[in-house]
């Protein structure tokens, strides 16, 4: 009986050690998986297959609910697709949920950018610099929405009678800078 102890306490670790592997690969064909998934909905999202993205998405968010990275690539499919409130309601339970995560405070300032609504824009921006202070586009935004405030500022000081001719040139340099 001795001698089978060591060969049965040898067949226990082995048996672990596989069992261990096994769900290792798994672990490891598993996020291949998703790695995969995340690719083909991005796939279909540039091929202009918005709505067959969209379903793929919804499919995996479903088994997986808390995932933060198909959630943001659903946000981006949502936001291409011209539905940007639905994907400002999830990148706002993004923030929420991962206040941490940069790049979903990135893609709502996109958003509030887009509806004028600059102060926001300018507040997600600088949460997001603060998450990630290398982040080179959140960066860009920043001075982007900087560039919009202070036009803004000087049309406004233009309107209430302040036009001196050193408001033309910034609000013309300004307007050359953002392209309008």
């Amino acid at each position: 009986m001795t001698s089978r102890q060591p060969h049965l306490s040898l067949t226990r670790s082995l048996l672990a050690l596989a069992r261990t592997a096994l769900l290792a690969g798994l672990g490891i064909w598993a996020s291949q998986a998703w790695a995969n998934d995340y690719a083909e909905v991005q796939r279909l999202l540039n091929a202009g297959q918005a709505t067959e993205a969209l379903a793929l998405a919804d499919r995996y968010i479903s088994s997986n609910p808390r995932d933060p990275q198909m959630r943001f690539i659903k946000s981006q499919v949502l936001q291409r697709s011209g539905q940007a409130s639905e994907a400002e309601a999830i990148l706002t339970q993004l923030t929420q949920d991962y206040p941490e995560l940069a790049e979903p405070w990135n893609n709502l300032a996109v958003i509030f950018a887009g509806k004028g609504e600059l102060d926001k824009a300018r507040e997600a921006l600088e949460i997001a610099i603060r998450q990630n202070p290398r982040y080179a586009t959140a960066l860009e935004n920043l001075g982007d929405v900087q560039v919009r405030l202070a036009a803004r500022s000087y049309e406004r000081a233009r309107s209430q009678g302040g036009d001196t001719p050193r408001l033309t040139p910034k609000i013309d340099a300004l307007r050359s800078l953002s392209g309008n």
